[in-house]
C-alpha cells in the first residue's frame, strides 16, 4: 500500500480551489497519480474534509479544512480493446490513415469513456494490418464535433505525422455554424488561451494571457432578413489548441450554434421561429472538421482529403436557407 503524506492543511494557495486540482498541487507529483486518478478516489469515496466524505471532484476547499486520502496503489490504465464499430475511411496507405469520426463519439478512450471510441474502431479495423502496426491518432476531435481524424500505423510515422500537420503548408479546415452576423468576408483572429482555472475542461480567450493561437476564417454564406443572424465560415486552423476554434468564435461574439460550454442563448440572436426550432432541434455545436491537406511525413506526397458536410449539419444549413458548395 502507497503511504500518502495525509491528512493535511489546505493552506492559502488551495483556498476556493477544486478539491481535484488541490490534490493534485499537493500529493499528485509525489504519489504519482494523475488528476484522473485522483478524481476516481474522490468519487469512490476516498476523500474526506474535516472528516466529512466529499464525493464531487469539484467540491472547493478553504484555507484550513483538513484533508484525508486513504493510501492507495496507482490503477494501470487497461489498454483500449478492438470494438466491430462501422468506421468511413477517407484515405489509407500503408503509413496513414485518414477517418471521419461522427458527431457523438469519443476520439480516444478515457475514464468516463472507456469503449465506444474512434480509437476502439480503429483497433477493430487494423486487425487485418501487418505485424508491428497500430493506429495511433494524431489528433482529436471534441465528442460534439464532427469530421477528419488521422492517423500514423506506426510509432516511427507517428511523430513525423504530427510534424507534417503542424508545418506551415499544411490546412485544417473546418465548417462552423455561428449565431451572429459576421461582417467581414475575411479575417484572422488572434487571442491567447489558457486552461480556466475553475474547470480544466473549459479554456478562456484572452488578448494578453496564456498560449498565442491564431485562426483565419472567411464567410461562406450568410443568413437574410429574419435570419441575418446567423453565418456559415470556413475556419483554418494556423495553430491547433484545445478548443480553439470554440473558443476565438466565442472571443469574437459569434458563438457556434448549439455549443454546450462556449455558445450563447438563441434569444439572443435575430432569428425567425421556423429557424429557432431548426437550431433547438439540431442537438450538438455545429462545427465540421472539414478538409485536410499535408505532406505525405514518408513518402512526401501531398494528401489532400474532404470529408462532406454531414446530413445533419447540412439540412440544418439548408433549413436557415444559407447555400454552402
Amino acid at each position: 500500500m502507497k503511504i500518502l503524506p495525509t491528512p493535511f492543511l489546505a493552506d492559502r494557495g488551495d483556498d476556493r480551489k477544486r478539491l481535484d486540482r488541490v490534490l493534485r498541487r499537493r500529493l499528485g507529483f509525489t504519489a504519482g497519480l494523475s488528476r484522473t486518478r485522483l478524481q476516481e478516489l474522490i468519487e469512490a469515496g476516498a476523500v474526506t474534509v474535516n472528516g466529512r466524505v466529499v464525493t464531487r471532484p469539484s467540491a472547493r476547499v478553504l484555507e484550513g479544512d483538513r484533508l484525508q486520502l486513504a493510501g492507495v496503489e496507482p490503477r494501470p490504465r487497461p489498454r483500449p480493446q478492438p470494438e466491430p464499430i462501422p468506421l468511413q475511411v477517407l484515405h489509407e496507405d500503408e503509413h496513414l490513415i485518414v477517418v471521419e469520426k461522427p458527431a457523438g463519439m469519443v476520439s480516444h478512450p478515457a475514464f468516463r469513456h472507456a469503449s465506444g471510441t474512434l480509437l476502439n474502431a480503429l483497433l477493430d479495423y487494423a486487425r487485418g494490418w501487418p505485424p508491428g502496426t497500430q493506429p495511433l491518432l494524431a489528433g482529436r476531435l471534441d465528442k460534439l464535433t464532427s469530421g477528419l481524424v488521422v492517423a500514423a500505423k506506426r510509432p516511427a510515422a507517428h511523430a513525423a505525422l504530427v510534424r507534417s500537420l503542424g508545418a506551415p503548408g499544411a490546412e485544417k479546415v473546418y465548417f462552423a455554424l455561428v449565431q451572429a452576423r459576421v461582417p467581414r468576408a475575411r479575417g484572422t483572429l488572434r487571442f491567447s488561451l489558457r486552461r480556466d482555472p475553475f474547470d480544466r475542461r473549459r479554456v478562456v480567450a484572452s488578448t494578453w494571457e496564456g498560449q498565442p493561437s491564431e485562426t483565419r476564417y472567411h464567410v461562406l454564406a450568410r443568413g437574410r432578413g429574419r435570419r441575418a443572424g446567423v453565418t456559415a465560415l470556413a475556419c483554418r486552423l494556423v495553430t491547433g489548441r484545445m478548443h480553439q476554434i470554440r473558443a476565438h468564435l466565442k472571443a469574437a461574439g459569434w458563438p457556434l450554434v448549439g455549443d454546450p460550454v462556449y455558445g450563447a442563448p438563441l434569444g439572443d440572436r435575430p432569428v425567425d421561429q421556423a429557424a429557432r426550432e431548426a437550431i433547438q432541434a439540431f442537438g450538438r455545436q455545429a462545427l465540421h472538421a472539414w478538409r485536410v491537406r499535408f505532406r505525405h511525413p514518408v513518402t512526401g506526397a501531398l494528401v489532400d482529403v474532404e470529408a462532406p458536410i454531414p446530413g445533419d449539419l447540412r439540412a440544418l444549413v439548408t433549413s436557415l436557407g444559407l447555400s454552402v458548395s
